[in-house]
């Protein structure tokens, strides 16, 4: 039976995940811990990818060749690049680009990876099944729920001008170091994929102090929403 693929950064994000999920057993592949189990009567498997792009790739590429997977969901944290966006705040990945990849010399846009192009779109479908989540999920008007596009690089972003102009020349409104190399591989592997992040922190110059503060909050919400998410399967 295929499985939903979870993907998770870090510890933190991936307990909050477990803790929704029951029968839980437990597998290692290339030294990762690949959790499997149920969430909504939904077979899931789980697995913490580590931080930055190429641990990303690596463990989007393991999950899809050693399980049958209906689609992939990457979910975790962010820092906002906007003001319109506050600490806790989920945000859905309608497209990815990693602001750090630049071939710029050749001609192209920052961002622009030949044979992928700048922009990797979320599927339609599990778009779809997101907004329909945020149309009835009880946030107690403690939080809001945002769609939009999501950057990624190899840097935890510290600073506010550098989140200016990601926000600028990408239309990004998160930051963050996975979600890009996660849909990469999805895209090359025909895998549907989609993006679930918790706003944790704003750069700021001392975001690492809101990070550490705000990461076990962002994280419950955002396996609340994946929990929601889940529901929603067919």
């Amino acid at each position: 039976m295929k499985k939903i693929g979870i993907i998770a950064a870090m510890n933190e994000e991936m307990q909050e995940i477990k803790n929704i999920m029951s029968n839980i057993e437990e597998k290692n592949i290339f030294n990762l811990k690949i959790f499997l189990g149920i969430i909504e009567d939904k077979e899931c498997v789980l697995v913490e990818c580590g931080i930055g792009k190429v641990n990303a790739a690596r463990t989007t590429q393991i999950l899809i060749d050693n399980f049958e997977i209906e689609f992939i969901i990457n979910i975790g944290t962010a820092a906002s690049t906007t003001d319109k966006l506050n600490i806790t705040d989920v945000v859905i990945g309608k497209s990815l680009v990693q602001h750090d990849f630049d071939i710029t010399a050749f001609g192209h846009e920052k961002g622009y990876i030949t044979g992928v192009g700048r922009y990797i779109n979320s599927d339609r479908t599990l778009l779809k099944r997101c907004e329909e989540v945020m149309n009835f999920i009880d946030t107690d008007n403690s939080y809001n729920v945002h769609v939009g596009t999501i950057a990624s690089g190899d840097l935890f972003c510290t600073d506010k001008k550098v989140a200016d102009n990601i926000y600028k020349e990408f239309g990004a409104i998160c930051v963050e170091m996975e979600s890009a190399a996660v849909a990469q591989i999805c895209m090359l592997d025909n895998i549907p994929f989609i993006i679930i992040r918790s706003i944790s922190d704003t750069p700021n110059g001392n975001n690492n102090i809101d990070f550490d503060e705000y990461l076990k909050i962002a994280s419950k919400r955002g396996a609340h929403f994946l929990k929601e998410f889940v529901k929603k399967q067919g």
